[in-house]
């Protein structure tokens, strides 16, 4: 075993324990023995110790005294306690001490090994076993990636991959974690070709075996939900990726069970002003464009492009005969959170409560402004982390688990996910052209077009044209645009930001949970 794990084990019968330290060294450990609590506290001044394994009834010290006495001068260190005594009360206090195990005298080595691989092997272990399971899954990901031609594949793909990522991320094999990303990669190339051939026949219905999408997902989901039941919260968190969701799955698995881990399909641009205005109603953009012209705001036009979301979200409910009572809050700032929380109560008298939180988003677009929070979010593992520990301590968690309590069911989703971009695209437009990094529309776009996916048509696209010869550019796989003027200043300040509009099974493939109430 290389970087051999020390044991301090105290114990004032330590000779008679002589076999067992000879068999743990058999097995590479190194065993510092001592007599008391006291020679135990000179020796961890002396010693770096991964475990203590402590005698709860020694002359002297007793083991609960020298507990508590590691503990305020070496907290890390994991502790086991060994005892005769079955009593409640001392099992009791030891487990109230924070130790991390308790074990009955008499114990075989068998029991101290099982033990020790616990507690001190055990990163290691499951390291080397999720390796290894990951690397007898990677050539049968490798075969789905190379056959998929379903959406329903794909979204199994991206599954997959997620669950590697979160199953490896504490991973210290360096090798591994870069065979994963180049592997998503291939996904993320085969996915954008996917897209690109399809995309067009799912919206515009020659296609129909299509997902379900920004436009049609709250009808086939939330609508029956409403219908069925008295009392339904919709929460959007703008830009939650489904590897987020995954992360704060398990914060929530207390108060409430996923009915349906459920992904459906982004409408392009995967950006807010699209995609969030499209999900609420139940319309593609040029849909709504020409339906409801007080109601929607292109690239040009002055002002907030989604403040129109509740009233998109009314008529899409009158369009089917929804007569409901329904509320919609967005929530941008914590006072403004802690005051919806304040009257949930209330809320729960309507039969729909729709709640935008935009954490993620705003944490994401710092993330390109604000160095600190550049190093918050450096990379995906530490993005999933930021974005669960806000979940962890936010106002929206005190809610949900407030809903848990009344029984309240629960669609959770968002309008779009966000990809780390990496390479630059060259591209030249002109004053009118919108500064969004993942994709472009405008009259005079130059760019090469082998490296990206055009729309010149944008309203057989369902988009909005803005000109006559306006047309849509989009970035895919982790591209990004870029202007040739202080070219490099500009690529190293948004290279391996968190961005979306373009095309990545990130930012399309996206949640709508619905949760059940324990």
């Amino acid at each position: 075993m290389s970087n051999k794990i020390q044991i301090l084990w105290a114990d004032d019968e330590i000779n008679l324990l002589k076999p067992h330290i000879i068999f743990l060294e058999n097995k590479g450990y190194t065993v510092i023995p001592v007599k008391s609590g006291n020679e135990a506290l000179d020796e961890l001044e002396k010693h770096a110790v991964d475990i203590v394994f402590l005698d709860e009834n020694m002359p002297g010290l007793s083991g609960l005294e020298t507990i508590s006495l590691i503990k305020s001068k070496f907290p890390p260190i994991p502790i086991v306690m060994i005892t005769k005594s079955e009593e409640e009360q001392i099992m009791d206090e030891a487990i109230g001490s924070n130790i991390k195990d308790y074990l009955i005298k008499p114990v075989n080595p068998n029991q101290i090994l099982h033990c020790l691989k616990k507690h001190t092997d055990q990163k290691r272990i499951v390291t080397e076993k999720s390796s290894a399971d990951y690397q007898q899954s990677f050539r049968n990901i490798s075969m789905k990636i190379m056959n998929a031609n379903t959406h329903e594949e794909w979204t199994e793909i991206y599954k997959e991959l997620v669950f590697w990522e979160l199953e490896l991320e504490k991973s210290t094999d360096s090798n591994i974690i870069d065979i994963l990303q180049t592997q998503k990669k291939e996904a993320n190339i085969g996915f954008s070709k996917f897209i690109i051939k399809n995309y067009q026949n799912w919206i515009t219905g020659k296609d129909t075996d299509k997902p379900l999408m920004s436009h049609t997902i709250l009808k086939e989901r939330l609508f029956k939900e409403v219908t069925q039941n008295q009392n339904t919260f919709l929460i959007v968190i703008d830009n939650l990726r489904y590897d987020q969701w995954k992360t704060i799955e398990k914060l929530l698995s207390d108060y409430y069970r996923s009915e349906k881990d459920e992904i459906y399909y982004s409408i392009l641009p995967t950006a807010t002003q699209y995609a969030r205005n499209s999900l609420f109603a139940g319309l593609l953009p040029s849909e709504i464009e020409k339906k409801y012209p007080d109601l929607w705001l292109n690239e040009t036009d002055e002002g907030n492009k989604n403040d129109y979301e509740n009233d998109l979200l009314s008529e899409y409910l009158r369009r089917y005969g929804i007569k409901i009572k329904h509320s919609y809050s967005k929530v941008l700032n914590l006072d403004f959170a802690k005051k919806l929380n304040d009257r949930l109560s209330s809320l729960l008298n309507n039969n729909l409560n729709v709640i935008i939180y935009n954490f993620v988003d705003m944490f994401s677009h710092a993330h390109t402004d604000i160095d600190i929070v550049r190093e918050l979010a450096k990379d995906e593992i530490s993005y999933r982390s930021v974005t669960a520990t806000w979940f962890e301590h936010s106002p929206l968690f005190e809610m949900i688990q407030y809903l848990a309590e009344k029984k309240v069911r629960i669609c959770l989703t968002t309008d779009h996910g966000s990809i780390r971009i990496k390479n630059p695209i060259r591209i030249i437009g002109d004053k009118e052209t919108n500064t969004n990094l993942r994709y472009k529309v405008g009259e005079n776009l130059n760019v090469n077009e082998k490296e990206v996916f055009v729309i010149n048509n944008p309203l057989e696209n369902y988009l909005p044209r803005l000109n006559i010869t306006s047309k849509y550019v989009f970035a895919y796989n982790d591209s990004f645009f870029a202007y040739p003027n202080n070219y490099n200043h500009y690529v190293n300040y948004f290279k391996n930001s968190f961005q979306h509009g373009g095309i990545s099974m990130e930012e399309i493939l996206v949640p709508f949970i619905t949760l059940n109430p324990k």
